[in-house]
């Protein structure tokens, strides 16, 4: 048995303090020394493949410097990387659950003696500022360091509990899948990449891996930190290309047994739609694992304390430029309290910092070109179904720098069925919506389609535990900000069309990932 100590999320750095800040620019100048302009080839049974053609990766903030390149996947790459995959997984899933967690675990001391480093390049290839970057890689970590202990509980025979039966041995046996796909973002192209890599392998499944095309330098960079682990060439594909194409071909392929993704609503729905339709030589029935989107509410009545609101508010907003499935993308306010709360809410708001991920400011810029657009035109919606309270502009440049730059937005007096507090911005615009009381608040909160996050900011105890029972979503935080759950602790996922509820960084999800057997023998 692996002797490790007890799990514990990571710790994050307190960028208040001068040592820390001079600290990360100092790794921001190492990785532009050392890591700009950098290629990453696909990685196909442990061997570098380059292709004709690239995916460029441009800095967000800074449209005109380009952070680096990826290979462009072919589909005969793909058929390359399942067909190695296979073979991988002969051998991988003989492996002992101890052996495969303490590949995990030395990836997860190889990422934390990189961590800075893991930072400034995820600071540069997608805008993120300091904090939200290093609490991105914390959670990577901790994804590596959870899932290797949970892995524990599934060794050997007679691991899940059966009912004794006299004159038989019976018991169940943990198997895992096969070779299964993952398709991750690029809103966390750390942790979200691990997590959704970690969990199958460690407990015996090869992946084939295709990161998002606007963050493939940070996946890059964490293969050759699985790598420099020791991870057997095979058991994970690095797979960069474009989505409509060899991401379509994994997702309907005929061998492949499961499928993890992450992203937009549409996509997941048409990745569920075609994982269902069986192939010919087609054995099992796909799995499909699926983190979509969210419209989520945070609900500030009338005993809420202000101060802890409206941080709160600001916090699940604006963080990461509301890039987050788990952002606080509607306030629902009481009527009582609505213009004190609003307010301070956009006074708070006004106070940002809008600039670089390099000058650690509160708001960056939108990851590209593609979002900026869907975000401007979300604010043309806005002042047709609102008032625009502050912000309002795409600017798409700051202080002499082109970039994606939207100014972080308040968008007051929405109508709960409007379309800005209906669908999926994913940028910094926040609806305000009015509610006559207490019930309508909850009434508007669970309005959507959506059940990712949301929140409540009451000291009413009864409001808190009618919440508990009757908001609909995956994670609900009280008094506090709707993001930032941490592995072990919140696990992370919602239902209804926000996904599958499969809870990443919780004590269910390598199950997942594996299928049952129960052997009996009659003595």
């Amino acid at each position: 048995m692996l002797k490790i100590e007890p799990y514990r999320p990571q710790a994050f750095i307190d960028f208040t303090r001068a040592e820390n800040v001079q600290a990360y620019q100092q790794a921001l100048a190492k990785v532009r020394a050392e890591q700009l302009g950098r290629h990453f080839p696909l990685i196909i049974n442990g061997q570098a493949r380059d292709t004709a053609q690239r995916l460029l990766s441009t800095n967000p903030c800074d449209t005109s410097e380009v952070v680096g390149s990826t290979a462009k996947a072919t589909i005969q790459d793909a058929e390359d990387a399942l067909a190695g995959a296979w073979e991988a997984f002969n051998g991988w899933k003989t492996w002992t659950m101890d052996a495969r967690a303490r590949v995990l675990l030395k990836a997860a001391a190889i990422l934390k003696r990189r961590r800075l480093e893991a930072c400034a390049l995820m600071t540069l290839e997608v805008g993120k500022n300091y904090a939200e970057a290093d609490v991105e890689v914390a959670e990577g970590i901790d994804f590596l360091e959870y899932y290797a202990r949970e892995a524990m509980r599934y060794e050997g025979f007679g691991a899940a509990e059966t009912t004794w039966y006299d004159g038989e041995e019976n018991g169940l046996m943990y198997l895992p899948l096969g070779v299964g796909v993952s398709i991750s973002p690029w809103n966390f192209p750390c942790a979200i990449f691990l997590g959704m890599l970690a969990a199958p392998i460690v407990v015996g499944n090869c992946m084939v891996v295709k990161p998002a095309e606007d963050s493939g330098m940070i996946a890059g960079l964490m293969l050759d930190v699985l790598m420099e682990a020791g991870l057997p060439a095979g058991v994970v594909q690095f797979l960069p290309g474009v989505g409509e194409e060899v991401g379509e071909h994994l997702t309907t392929h005929p061998r492949t047994r499961f499928i993890s993704f992450t992203g937009s609503r549409n996509v997941g729905l048409h990745i569920n739609e075609v994982a269902a339709k069986h192939k010919p030589g087609q054995r099992f029935i796909k799995r499909v694992f699926l983190e979509l989107g969210g419209k989520d509410a945070l609900i500030i009545d009338e005993t809420a304390d202000p101060e802890v609101a409206v941080t709160a508010a600001v916090q699940g907003g604006f963080g990461f430029n509301g890039q987050k499935c788990s952002a606080m993308s509607r306030l629902v306010v009481v009527d009582s309290v609505y213009d004190s709360v609003v307010g301070k809410f956009v006074e708070r708001v006004k106070a940002l910092k809008v600039g670089t991920g390099e000058e650690n400011a509160g708001v960056t810029a939108v990851v590209n070109q593609e979002s900026f657009d869907k975000v401007r035109s979300y604010l043309e919606i806005g002042r047709a179904e609102g008032k625009v309270l502050t912000g309002g502009e795409a600017t798409g440049n700051n202080n002499g720098k082109t970039g994606h730059y939207v100014q972080p937005t308040i968008i007051g007096d929405v109508d709960a069925t409007a379309r800005i507090a209906q669908e999926e911005i994913f940028g910094p615009v926040v609806t305000v919506l009015r509610a006559r009381d207490w019930t309508h608040a909850l009434e508007i909160a669970n309005s959507t389609e959506y059940g990712l996050t949301g929140g409540v900011c009451s000291r009413d105890r009864a409001r808190l535990e009618q919440a508990r029972a009757e908001f609909e979503v995956g994670n609900l935080y009280f008094n506090r900000k709707i993001t930032g759950a941490i592995v072990g602790v919140q696990p992370f996922g919602g239902y209804n069309m926000s996904g599958t509820d499969s809870k990443a960084g919780g004590p269910e999800y390598l199950g997942n990932f594996m299928q049952l057997k129960a052997v009996t023998e009659r003595w």
